[in-house]
């Protein structure tokens, strides 16, 4: 398949998405911070729970960097614990608040001021941050044009007979980013919608009936 045609049926299958869910608003967050935190809070969790747990934080006034890095280790645990894995997870928000205090100055701005590889090596050296997080914060919050990649787009891409033929993190992230405009709108909005269908249609029992990419799909 050449690139040009894979181009096209990726922004087919866009387009007929937005159609059937329209535009997605995502990420629901007050601020950049509240985006990674909520980022970091997501992993393996139902995202009505993370809400939950961000509003713990919230209602402790302590949903900024200084003061989530001034919030004891144990206090925090406790206040994320509707998100699961709460002391883990604690765990990561913390070492996000302490490197951005130690490094930069409590400063959101200074982080996102290193160009998106440097931002994005940062992000991975931190504890509890991995490629899918760290492209949800460089993309969501740092509102750079950085396709997601996770669990809903493997397996969409996978039935639709699109996947690489390296099945790894890059090879597709490359996929979207070698044949789709280097847009952050539409990264922003494509990866939102493959959410959507993931959990609603997409299943891992898939409602195929009910799947609006059913003509461009072999499953």
């Amino acid at each position: 398949m050449s690139l040009p045609a894979l181009g096209e049926i990726l922004l087919e299958i866009y387009h007929r998405l937005l159609a059937s869910y329209g535009q997605q608003h995502w990420w629901p967050a007050d601020d950049p911070f509240e985006v990674i935190v909520g980022a970091i809070l997501t992993q393996s969790a139902a995202w009505t729970n993370v809400e939950k747990a961000i509003s713990n934080i919230k209602a402790e006034n302590a949903l900024t960097p200084a003061a989530l890095h001034d919030l004891p280790l144990d206090r925090l645990a406790r206040l994320i614990r509707p998100s699961g894995y709460y002391n883990a997870k604690a765990l990561k928000l913390k070492s996000f608040a302490d490197r951005l205090h130690s490094h930069y100055g409590g400063d959101l701005g200074r982080l996102f001021a290193l160009d998106t590889p440097q931002l994005r090596q940062e992000l991975l050296s931190i504890y509890g941050i991995g490629e899918e997080t760290a492209d949800s914060i460089i993309l969501y919050a740092a509102r750079r044009p950085v396709f997601v990649i996770d669990a809903y787009s493997r397996r969409i891409l996978s039935r639709l007979s699109l996947a690489p033929s390296s099945d790894n993190y890059g090879a597709f992230q490359a996929l979207f980013a070698e044949n789709l405009p280097e847009d952050e709108g539409l990264y922003n909005e494509y990866h939102a919608l493959l959410v959507r269908h993931g959990k609603g249609v997409c299943r891992k029992v898939p409602h195929c009936p009910l799947c609006c990419l059913r003509g461009l799909c072999p499953y």
